[in-house]
């Protein structure tokens, strides 16, 4: 599994360092942002960058803006697990996308049995997504349909995507980890640092390279061997 990434809203260094320590501990999570107040996860949670957010550890107590508005604000889009020194609080906490709710400080088993929530429902959304047959991408201004057996391949390009398919190209302000999570494993695979393939468009693989068509695709060492496991090979 991808790891989840998350960041950590809260403006009490002590809790973030703690909450810090406890995602390092745990391989299915990665941090990717930390903040000391509510405005400034807010100006990220509602950009554009959004996508590379899969989980939010949030303190409810914060000066200008507390935790429950931000959580509010963003309609549910990602889970939350609520961090507070407050008990009577976890009433209201438990609305919309809310996964946990933890007393400071909390202890490791305790946050694990909250992340694994997170992770069992975060799973759950694969799964169903893998009982869809396309994607919508936004390109320019507009949102574009993509039917998985039309997209070739996906190439990364500093921070944007271009998926390929037979007749067009669509450059996404996406990263490629973000993306990857959004694929069916039983169909896409990550070949190169670069590149995710459709492993039903190959033509051929030869030493370093797929073809997909008239395109060679470099196969990166560190993915080799997981990609070769998908294919039926005799």
């Amino acid at each position: 599994m991808v790891p989840l990434n998350c960041i950590i809203v809260d403006d009490d260094e002590a809790s973030r360092l703690m909450i810090t320590k406890f995602i390092d501990r745990t391989d299915f999570l990665d941090l990717s942002g930390s903040f000391d107040n509510a405005i400034d996860a807010s100006n990220l949670l509602l950009s554009d960058e959004k996508h590379n957010v899969d989980l939010i550890f949030l303190d409810i107590e914060m000066p200008d803006m507390n935790g429950l508005d931000l959580a509010k604000s963003l309609n549910g889009v990602q889970p939350v697990i609520f961090i507070t020194s407050q008990k009577g609080y976890a009433a209201e906490a438990f609305e919309g996308n809310t996964v946990d709710y933890l007393v400071k400080p909390p202890e490791y088993s305790r946050f694990l049995k909250a992340v694994q929530k997170a992770k069992d429902r975060y799973e759950k959304t694969l799964k169903n997504s893998d009982t869809e047959n396309y994607i919508f991408v936004k390109s320019e201004s507009r949102f574009v349909r993509i039917p998985f057996d039309e997209l070739l391949y996906l190439e990364a390009l500093a921070d944007y995507v271009i998926f390929h398919t037979a007749n067009s190209k669509y450059v996404v302000h996406y990263t490629m980890k973000g993306i990857e999570k959004r694929l069916p494993e039983t169909i896409f695979s990550r070949v190169h640092r670069s590149f995710i393939v459709n492993r039903t468009k190959i033509n051929q693989i030869e030493d370093i390279h797929v073809a997909i068509g008239d395109n060679k695709i470099p196969i990166g060492a560190f993915y080799r061997d997981k990609f070769l496991s998908k294919l039926n090979i005799l």
